[in-house]
């Protein structure tokens, strides 16, 4: 496959990116990847911190901004030990403690963009997944609730409030035989 930039050379570095469900693809030979995203690619080795900082601010076009950092962004330092936002970006390691709270607001961007999610849904025992699911019913139930009470449907209220005494007391049953 050739570069989708130069047309010359083969491309050896593949990029994707998921946005809002579409996917897009560009592949670079080594010498337009350097260009373009300043990777550091000596000796065709990549270091973690390159090709975190080449991710964080790539942006599939030529523009001289970049896609995960602006301009305020960049301004952003942690008052504990300097390390600006941009430093992070390009090296991928915090400084200090203080550097989490610093940067915080724009860290759920961030991971949101990497990881397609802020929060982590690693995997977790079998019955602390069925206690999740069944707080997700409660809430759910308690929302059909408060619209049921808004619209004055107080019968409708009422039997949603027992269908949750319902689900919680079968919670209880199912505790109590373990």
């Amino acid at each position: 496959m050739l570069c989708d930039r130069c047309g010359e050379n083969e491309a050896s570095v593949h990029l994707t990116r998921i946005i809002n469900g579409q996917k897009e693809e560009i592949h670079l030979c080594e010498e337009c990847a350097r260009r373009s995203s300043k990777l550091n690619a000596e000796d065709n080795n990549l270091s973690f911190q390159s090709l975190l900082s080449g991710i964080l601010n790539h942006n599939f076009s030529n523009q001289e901004s970049s896609y995960f950092t602006n301009k305020n962004s960049k301004e952003l330092k942690c008052p504990n030990c300097g390390l600006s936002y941009q430093k992070f970006t390009q090296g991928g390691l915090f400084g200090c403690q203080k550097c989490f709270e610093v940067f915080e607001p724009k860290l759920d961007e961030l991971f949101k963009r990497i990881h397609g999610n802020s929060r982590h849904k690693g995997k977790y025992p079998l019955s602390f997944k069925q206690l999740i699911e069944v707080e997700s019913e409660i809430n759910k139930l308690k929302k059909e609730m408060q619209i049921a009470v808004e619209k004055e449907d107080f019968e409708k209220a009422a039997e949603i409030r027992d269908k949750i005494h319902a689900v919680k007391d079968d919670m209880e049953e199912d505790k109590n035989e373990k």
